[in-house]
Formats: structure tokens, sequence, C-alpha cells
């Protein structure tokens, strides 16, 4: 891809709020990739984990590139990464550098595995995580709304507050109401610009203007026009441009208004203005 691909460049700002740039398919390249989302107006971008060991590498990219903020967190599907140790392992990750700004990404996932308890008992150690450090959570639900609002429900009976993102929504517009309902914000990834996903297009239309965010998810989901490639930061614009066009709105509405949902939620150097 080449800065020919993208469209017109934004003069305000705009946030990736979930990529995974640590990953091996940005070994080669990963300079010319953060000059493409500069261009492309990419003011701040939130790189999520899967897995502990992952925490050195995002650091360092940390350091690299000074726009880039970072949560620490155990993916559903990576379980046999979890131990006793794991909880203190993210906590002083979590209290050793500011650039910490979530716990995640976390949550459940019942597409790609059927071991319910053990990712609820991962999950719930890590909503506890969150608490205690007043973060917010970045949150995987992926077949499995039910019982996600039935955990979150019980923790809320049980006085338990909850702050975070569902990333990457793919969920129906009643789910996605009733996780509004716990306070969470929606994120819309490369699906809302497939054009299949009907639920997704309804929930891009339905969603508050205060409580919506954009993210690649990259390297995976990438939007059209690039379905099918690797995808990248600069490709949240791509995001920004089909929900713009669900809710008839401008694109300097929608990356104004998710630049500061995203301030809002994390710690994020991007100003809403």
């Amino acid at each position: 891809m080449t800065t020919a691909d993208l469209p017109l460049i934004p003069s305000f700002p705009l946030v990736d709020s979930h990529c995974h740039l640590v990953f091996r398919q940005f070994d080669d390249d990963l300079e010319v990739v953060a000059a493409r989302w500069r261009q492309a107006g990419v003011k701040a971008l939130l790189h999520a984990c899967v897995e502990p060991a992952e925490i050195p590498g995002i650091r360092a990219l940390a350091d690299r590139f000074p726009e880039l903020r970072y949560a620490v967190g155990v993916h559903p599907l990576d379980c046999e990464h979890w131990d006793a140790a794991t909880v203190g392992l993210l906590r002083q990750a979590a209290q050793a550098d500011g650039r910490v700004v979530a716990i995640g990404e976390l949550g459940l996932d019942l597409y790609r595995a059927t071991n319910l308890e053990e990712q609820l008992s991962m999950l719930t150690a890590q909503l506890d995580l969150a608490e205690e450090l007043q973060l917010p959570v970045i949150i995987h639900c992926r077949d499995a709304a039910e019982p996600m609002l039935k955990l979150l429900e019980q923790r809320r009976q049980g006085g338990h507050g909850l702050q975070g993102v569902m990333h990457c929504w793919g969920g129906t517009p009643g789910e996605m109401e009733a996780f509004l309902g716990f306070g969470l914000f929606i994120s819309f990834s490369g699906t809302v610009t497939f054009p299949k996903a009907s639920d997704t297009h309804a929930c891009a239309q339905q969603v508050p203007a205060d409580r919506y965010l954009v993210e690649t998810d990259c390297p995976f989901l990438s939007p059209v026009p690039r379905r099918g490639k690797r995808n990248e930061p600069a490709m949240v614009l791509h995001v920004a441009e089909r929900v713009a066009a669900l809710r008839q709105e401008s694109l300097e509405q929608v990356c104004r208004q998710t630049s500061a949902n995203a301030a809002k939620l994390f710690r994020l150097p991007v100003a809403a203005g």
C-alpha cells in the first residue's frame, strides 16, 4: 500500500483505538506504516495486549512512537498463558508505566473455544484488577454476549464498577443497548465497511454520539477497499468514512467525536478540537 491508496487526508484528529503492531506482520516496514498513519491524520493509537510475553515489545513500541499508549491483559483464547502469577505480572506492568491506560484485551470467545468456565475465571480476575487500578477495560466478546452480560450484571449487583469498551463490535442493536446500559463504549472496526454486516451498520447508525470509537484491530479485518490484505492504523480513516456515511454525518464530525470519546475513556495524547 502507498499513500496514494489513502482517501483525502483530514486536518482534524483521528484515533485508532485498537491495534496490534507488535505482531510479526509489521517486522519489516513499521516505520513506513507509521509514516502512513501520520499522513492519514492518526494522532494517537491504543495498542492491545493478548498475553504477558508481549508486554516488553509493546513497551518498546511506546518508546519508539510517542503517540502510542497501551493495555496489558490476556485474551480469552490465550488461557494457556494464565497462571496464579499472571495478575501480579499485569499489575506490576500497569503500575510501572504511565502509558498503560487500560487492561485488555480480555473477555469471552465461544466462537473458537468452549472452555467458558476457564475464560470466566480469567476474565473476572482481570476485571477485578482494572477496578483496583481504576483503569478501563478492552472487552473481546465473540458469540458470548449472554454469559458476558450475565457476569456484568452479577458484578453490578455486587457493587463492582466498570468502564471500558466493547472492541471490534459485531453484535446486534439489542446487545449493543445492553452493553451501553453498563456504561460501556462501542468500537467499530473494518467490519463496519463489509457490505453484509447489516447488524453492525444498524449499530453504527444508532449508537449515541458520545459512546463510540473507531479502530482497526490491525493486522486483522482490513476494511474495504483493502479487505483480505494486511490492515494497518492508517486504514482507520476508511472505518471513520463508512461510519460517517451510515450516520449521515461529515467525516470531520466522526473524527472529532471519536477522538473526543477516546480521550475521555483513555488517557490518549490527542486533542479533540
